[in-house]
């Protein structure tokens, strides 16, 4: 009888799952292959662009490249307190007893055993940490390149090249979008809780909703787009 009532989450909730994975995975070929299409390949050419001027003038701009990279890194913690109140919160939850880990209602579809209960929360609690860790390695990366980008060139023996700066920067913001996008597949997995059909709209919803937001449409740009897209492609390959 528990096989049957499970029918919908062994269905809708990995249809969901690969519906996300191949949207990412196909954004991860767009930002290789044509980055200036997208709002990560613009905004990797643009920090590339930004580190090369603050390390090139850095009598006048140290004080705003502190500041902007402190704002950098505030997010970036604020994000990751989140994620491990969220899992302290979790594990709470699971090691409890209460009635919370039940459904609210017996006419939520899909399984309603004590196994599946505990794995839709189990599977929450990871997605937390492995956010966690990412945002945590993001404000690690960011953290040299706060000390980094300041460094007094040396004529002689050039060992911080704004190259360098800039892959550590880039390493950085990658890991915090990777905590962001667990952060985002963290919330179909939420509405999993009130049954499988949830996470299947949630997750067609999200991907979407993340098209509109992660390409770069019009035809803006395109004086400098040679240029621009030969350095965004430096980003990534170096990273």
């Amino acid at each position: 009888m528990e096989w049957r009532r499970s029918y919908l989450d062994l269905m809708l909730v990995p249809l969901g799952f690969l519906i996300t994975i191949a949207y990412h995975v196909w954004l991860w070929h767009k930002v290789r292959s044509q980055p200036l299409t997208t709002i990560i390949g613009t905004n990797a050419a643009g920090r590339r662009l930004w580190v090369s001027a603050i390390m090139e003038d850095n009598d006048k701009k140290n004080i705003l490249a502190v500041q902007t990279i402190r704002n950098t890194i505030m997010g970036s913690t604020l994000m990751a307190t989140t994620s491990i109140l969220l899992c302290s919160g979790l594990a709470a939850i699971i090691s409890s007893s209460y009635s919370v880990k039940k459904p609210l209602n017996d006419t939520v579809y899909g399984a309603h055993g004590e196994f599946m209960v505990a794995l839709k929360y189990v599977t929450l609690l990871l997605i937390f940490l492995f956010a966690f860790l990412c945002y945590s390695l993001s404000i690690r990366f960011v953290n040299q390149v706060n000390f980094l980008i300041n460094s007094q060139q040396d004529p002689v023996c050039i060992i911080v090249t704004p190259e360098y700066v800039s892959e550590l920067l880039e390493k950085g913001f990658i890991l915090n979008t990777v905590g962001n996008r667990l952060f985002y597949a963290a919330l179909p997995l939420l509405l999993w809780i009130f049954g499988p059909l949830l996470v299947f709209l949630c997750s067609v919803a999200m991907v979407t909703v993340l098209y509109n937001l992660d390409f770069v449409f019009g035809n803006g740009g395109r004086g400098v787009k040679g240029k621009l897209d030969d350095i965004g492609k430096m980003d990534l390959v170096s990273v």
